[in-house]
């Protein structure tokens, strides 16, 4: 599997340290215990396309964000994780 750093360009998988699902989102400081478990330890697997983050530590040491198909391993979209997300496209209804 080529993953596209945006600095290095296409580069083998084997250069890249897979860091899991980019899409938790941190519970508040003041969430409970069982919040913080459940963020840490269970994760979905879904079918599909997935976000993930990927840690570039044989060539520019990045870390991306890359959008990755897990049953087909085609990757749609790589970015640096400081990049900006773009806005997600809403239809207006008139």
């Amino acid at each position: 599997m080529l993953i596209p750093c945006p600095f290095c360009g296409p580069r083998d998988a084997a250069e890249f340290t897979y860091r899991g699902d980019a899409a938790p989102v941190r519970p508040a400081d003041d969430a409970g215990e069982a919040a913080f478990a459940d963020y840490v330890y269970l994760r979905d697997n879904p079918r599909g396309e997935i976000t993930e983050l990927w840690y570039h530590r044989a060539g520019c040491n990045g870390w991306l964000v890359v959008t990755r198909n897990t049953a087909t391993h085609e990757i749609a979209a790589a970015r640096l994780a400081a990049a900006p997300v773009p806005a997600p496209i809403r239809e207006t209804a008139e």
